[in-house]
């Protein structure tokens, strides 16, 4: 579909549209276009301003059932949506700036034929790469890259996808375009599916709780890593829902980014290898209104985690999934980062070719398709949360960071170099009025706040970062 003549407005009704949400509720949605933002080919200000702005919208669709009101206003400036696309680097520790989550091998290598870029900020998928070259784990970047050179570049991609590394072949839009992996993507970029029937639920406010927020008593399982899921659940933490971030002591975590993406959120670790601490999960789902997981496909399911099963013990959960590449072709089940999107989708080498760069490849201003996806997949969420209210059931919510670069490229492109004439955000110094300070266990974080306000109920963090398993696996408000 294309949709190149799409205003901000447009992008929203679309999306809240298709997905059977009241059309009556656009009425209370206010946009204002503040300023054009991201030097970029691509309209990744509509993109920002339309994600945030929509599930601002689902919730306070959200809050506007549970209490039989009017559909509050909702308000998302452009500016500010786009500072917000740029979060996790823009934040300040102490005074300290946050730091790139890259490694030391990896970025965009040289080879036979073409280029890879190679995702390094795991030591496993790091470790893994440098094993298919044949190299040591102390190798260097320039090791690798005389390696890589003997590679073309789509056996090394095929090689990653088989060996657990993390590696995509640089590939112009017509490349990409010719394969069956890019068919397969929908061209909606928020699938929700109805898996199992149940009366209609909404969850109730504890009395522990002030009812001052959307999706206050709503309880969130978040099992996620790096940007996209992650900004999923802490939107839904921004409108007051208690998501318990849960990770394992066995996995490598990036202290830096999770700074930002923790914010909202509870963090509990549990390992699902081991029984006990699974049947803690088991129970905490139970009881649960929405699962968002984004581990590899197939990782969580092999531990009896699919959406099916889950549904059985607790008929009211909403089940949602974020994957690279989407739940369908033949690269379904394979990793991916929105940098290796970016790569092997066509975006570097189209951007490179319109800022007229003499480099082969352009990246984008910020991590457009995590950010894009994570907004959508909290919409989707919150219209599963809807639906199940109005209509009962138990939904799955699939949304990939694939399907979110098609949903943009979709928007059009400037075809000169105009676009790079926009206002970009790359200090915390020149973003100040959309910054808030508040204390945690680390220090003063000074951090963006949420972009959307919803007229007369509060939208914002309550809980501030923590150390990794400082919370216990128990939702709050129940009894004991």
């Amino acid at each position: 579909m294309d949709r190149a003549d799409f205003t901000t407005f447009d992008s929203v009704a679309h999306i809240w549209t298709t997905l059977g949400l009241p059309k009556e509720a656009l009425n209370s949605l206010d946009i204002p276009i503040d300023a054009e933002c991201f030097p970029s080919s691509f309209k990744i200000d509509l993109l920002a301003q339309s994600a945030v702005a929509v599930s601002a919208l689902s919730a306070a669709l959200f809050w506007s059932i549970r209490h039989q009101f009017p559909v509050p206003r909702v308000t998302v400036p452009a500016e500010h949506a786009c500072v917000e696309f740029k979060s996790e680097r823009l934040y300040t520790l102490n005074g300290k700036p946050a730091s790139p989550p890259w490694g030391t091998v990896g970025g965009l290598h040289k080879a036979a034929d073409g280029y890879v870029r190679v995702h390094d900020s795991f030591p496993n998928h790091r470790e893994n790469a440098q094993k298919i070259l044949g190299l040591e784990p102390d190798a260097t970047r320039e090791d690798v890259a005389l390696e890589v050179l003997k590679w073309r570049a789509v056996d090394l991609e095929a090689e990653a996808f088989r060996s657990g590394a993390v590696i995509a072949a640089l590939r112009s839009f017509e490349e990409w375009d010719a394969l069956p992996q890019a068919k397969a993507i929908a061209d909606f970029p928020i699938l929700v599916t109805r898996i199992a029937n149940s009366d209609p639920h909404i969850p109730p406010v504890p009395r522990s709780m002030e009812d001052d927020k959307c999706l206050r008593g709503v309880r969130v399982v978040e099992m996620s890593r790096v940007i996209a899921a992650p900004v999923a659940g802490k939107t839904l933490a921004a409108h007051g829902a208690d998501v318990m971030w849960i990770t394992s002591p066995s996995l490598t975590n990036l202290p830096d980014l999770d700074i930002d993406i923790s914010r909202g959120k509870r963090r509990v670790q549990l390992d699902i290898k081991n029984n006990d601490d699974k049947a803690k999960l088991l129970d905490l789902l139970s009881r649960a209104d929405v699962f968002i997981q984004s581990y590899r496909p197939g990782s969580l399911a092999a531990q009896g985690l699919t959406a099916e099963i889950l549904s059985e013990a607790n008929p009211h959960l909403i089940v949602a999934s974020l994957t690279a590449y989407g739940p369908d072709g033949p690269w379904s089940q394979n990793r991916g980062f929105d940098s290796l999107v970016q790569t092997c989708a066509g975006i570097n080498i189209a951007e490179a070719n319109i800022c007229g760069s003499r480099e082969p490849v352009r990246v984008l201003p910020c991590q457009a398709f995590d950010h894009g996806a994570g907004y959508f997949l909290a919409t989707g969420i919150m219209a599963a949360l809807h639906k199940r209210a109005t209509e009962g059931g138990s939904y799955a919510v699939k949304v990939s960071l694939a399907g979110v670069m098609k949903y943009m490229r979709s928007l059009g492109r400037f075809e000169s170099k105009i676009g790079f004439d926009r206002k970009d955000f790359n200090k915390s110094e020149g973003v100040k009025q959309y910054l808030e300070t508040r204390q945690t266990s680390f220090g003063d974080l000074t951090a963006v706040r949420h972009a959307a306000n919803i007229e007369g109920v509060k939208v914002g963090w309550e809980i501030m970062p923590q150390a990794q398993g400082s919370g216990e696996p128990v939702w709050l408000g129940a009894p004991e």
